[in-house]
Formats: C-alpha cells, structure tokens, sequence
C-alpha cells in the first residue's frame, strides 16, 4: 500500500536535510538508553550547564508570588513596559547611545526576535548575507520569510571576508546576519573588520537607494574570555538590529526570553516596532513569557559564573593542540571548532559516537571538514573527551 503524503513537501525536503547538531543530539539519547549516561560524553549541544545565578532565582520566587491580580494576563505585544524600560536602561549605559524603551521589543527568545526582524524588513526574493560556517537554523529563518540566503565564506581566521560580503551585495540585498561571539567558531568579530563593513553597508545603502540592516544575534555576549572586549555594533553602523537572549548569560534556554533592540539609525522606531508586534502575532508567539520579563526587571546586570567555561576551553585547547589538531582558539561561546584529522568530518564524527563521544560535524554549519566541540559540560566530561580526541588522532 503506497504511504499517503502527510506533510508539506518543502518541510519534508528540510526533515531530510535535517540539523547534524539535532542528529547528534538523538544519537546521544540513543547511546544513553544503551549505556547509560555515564557511557556516553555529549558534546554536540550547546546547552548551558552553569546553574542561574541567585539573583534570577530571588526575583522568580518574588514575581511568581506577588499576590497583585493580572499577572498572567495579556499584555502589550512588544512587552511589559517596565521590562521594555529596564532592558533599555542596561543597554544605553553599556553602549553609550540613547536607547529608550521605545527601541525594545521583548521577544521568545533571540530565535524568536530573528523571525520577528525577518519578517518584518523581507520583501520575497530579498536577500540576507550569511557568513560561512553558521548556526544552521539561520537559513530556515530566512527562508520562513520568502528571503534568500547568500553564504560569503568567512577568512582563513573565521574573520569577516570584507572583499567578499562586498562581492555579494546586490540591489535584492536587505540584511546581513552576523553573531558575535560566533557559534560554532568563538571567534569575536574585531572592532576594526566591524567598522570596515559599516563602510562597505553604508556605501552599499546609498547605492542601491535602502539601508542594508546589519543584523546581529548576540546570545554569547558575556560569554569571553577574560580581557576580551565584544564591540557593540550599534555604536558602529546605527542600522545594526540587535537580537539576543538570555539563555547563556543567565542560563535560561528553555524559558525563553530574549529582546530585540534597534540601533539609532532606525528612523522611525514606531513604525518598526508596530511591524515587529504585528510580525510576532502572525507568528504565534503574541509577546514574550510574562513571567521572565517580570523577571528580566528585577534583577539588574546580574549574569552566570563563567569559570567552569574558561577552565574547560583552556583544558580541551591544550589537549587538541598537544594531539596536533589544527584550531583557532575560540574568543568567546563555549564551542571549538577544529580541523578534522579525517576531511571526511562526518566520517570521523561517527567514529567517535561509536566511542561514546558525540561532537557535531563542520559540514552541519557549512563547513566541510571541520568539527564542533560544545564545552559547557562538566569538566570531567572534557577530560574524557579529550583523551578520546588525542587516540583518534594519533
């Protein structure tokens, strides 16, 4: 009996060309139910081990029992005022610009706030410039809104390709998408390339008659290491769009709250925030969990203890360099991204879950040949780790 066509083709066509990071992961739940969770080391998803500070737990036990009626209700699409007020207060001291509420949009995380941002500025065919190797999820994003993706290889550093993103501009050009601290490189974009590529947008935008936004999705902002410095980009090209969350810096990925911030040159934030609300209720999401932006206004610049991270990257770095992997030590997130000893990176990414250990192949994010290592686990995960990484490459 032929099997009846039950989903759209076009999402049937992205199932089968399903994440390698998703594939991953369900291997790893597989091996677990096989060997239990001491026989498998799951380094294929960057899900934040770090427990929320206690700040983030004080200000929850105080919101969720304020006896004060309309707690849970429906609220302003673009979110509580008092949380669009505080997020912008934070935002204005730490970049220096005049940031109001009015520039804020709470958001179902920085996913959530891409989307809404798509969305919004896309016409069909319009297209948005990806560096090469992204987060995968970045061109269904894309392609959600009837955009186009463009992939610009990145440098032999994993730095912006000035020489190529300008290659690539064309008049249907409306975005880029870049995310720094970048996942799955930890590379941290200089000031010097950001200040370059304003230049190049700026010219761009002029030429072609509309602003080219420079979106930036900035979940892994406060996650470096320690004496590097995130430019903020907004303070560099004013038709930046920022998108990011709070699941790394407060631990917080499955609640789910994140914010989009317009830059100064946005002329008419009304309009664009009307257009990010309207984007969010034909999206589903409506606003934000009304419970973390209560949350997100209490609790100031509170963040994670980012120790456990920098102990385990400086850990697996050693260890891969002393096994002769080839890398580029990582700035910030808490990803590394080496060089396969085999170029047949999902080849030898196999190889290891066979040994128990689960690490996502470089062609998942565009990049053939090399690996991404997740290091926000504990630390004697990482050791095993790399004693499994230094025999398969020797």
């Amino acid at each position: 009996m032929t099997r009846q066509k039950e989903i759209a083709t076009r999402i049937q066509d992205v199932l089968d060309r399903a994440s390698l990071i998703r594939q991953m992961f369900e291997e790893g739940e597989r091996l677990r139910r096989e060997r239990g969770p001491d026989g498998v080391i799951d380094l294929s998803l960057g899900n934040p081990i770090v427990e929320p500070p206690q700040a983030f737990k004080d200000a929850l036990l105080s919101v969720a029992s304020d006896p004060t009626p309309g707690q849970h209700r429906y609220m302003p699409n673009p979110g509580l005022p008092e949380a669009r007020e505080a997020v912008a207060r934070r935002y204005a001291r730490s970049t220096g610009l005049d940031v109001t509420s009015d520039h804020v949009v709470l958001t179902v995380g920085a996913a959530g706030g891409l989307n809404i941002v798509l969305k919004a500025i896309l016409d069909p065919d319009d297209e948005v410039l990806i560096p090469v190797p992204y987060f995968v999820e970045y061109l269904f994003y894309v392609e959600n809104h009837q955009g186009r993706v463009v992939l610009v290889p990145t440098t032999d550093r994993f730095d912006l390709n000035l020489e190529a993103i300008e290659r690539s501009i064309t008049p249907k050009t409306r975005a880029i998408l870049v995310n720094s601290p970048n996942n799955p490189t930890g590379v941290v974009y200089p000031k010097s390339t950001l200040e370059r590529l304003a230049e190049i947008l700026t010219q761009a935008s002029q030429r072609h008659g509309r602003p080219i936004y420079l979106l930036s999705d900035e979940p892994y902002r406060h996650i470096v290491v320690p004496g590097v410095e995130v430019p903020h980009i907004q303070t560099i090209y004013p038709q930046t769009i920022v998108a990011t969350s709070h699941s790394k810096d407060l631990g917080l990925p499955g609640e789910r709250i994140g914010q989009v911030i317009l830059g100064p040159g946005i002329e008419d934030p009304a309009t664009f925030v009307s257009a990010l609300s309207f984007s969010m209720r034909a999206l589903g999401f409506v606003n934000a969990p009304a419970l973390m932006q209560r949350v997100l206004a209490r609790i100031g610049n509170a963040s994670i203890d980012t120790t456990l991270y920098h102990t385990n990257r400086t850990l697996l770095v050693e260890s891969l360099r002393t096994a002769g992997l080839e890398l580029i030590e990582p700035q910030g997130a808490f990803y590394l991204f080496p060089k396969t000893p085999d170029p047949d990176d999902v080849a030898y990414c196999r190889r290891l879950a066979r040994k128990g250990l689960l690490i996502v192949p470089g062609t998942g994010f565009g990049c053939p040949g090399y690996a991404r290592i997740a290091y926000c686990v504990p630390t004697e995960k990482i050791q095993k780790a790399a004693d499994l990484l230094t025999q398969e490459s020797s």
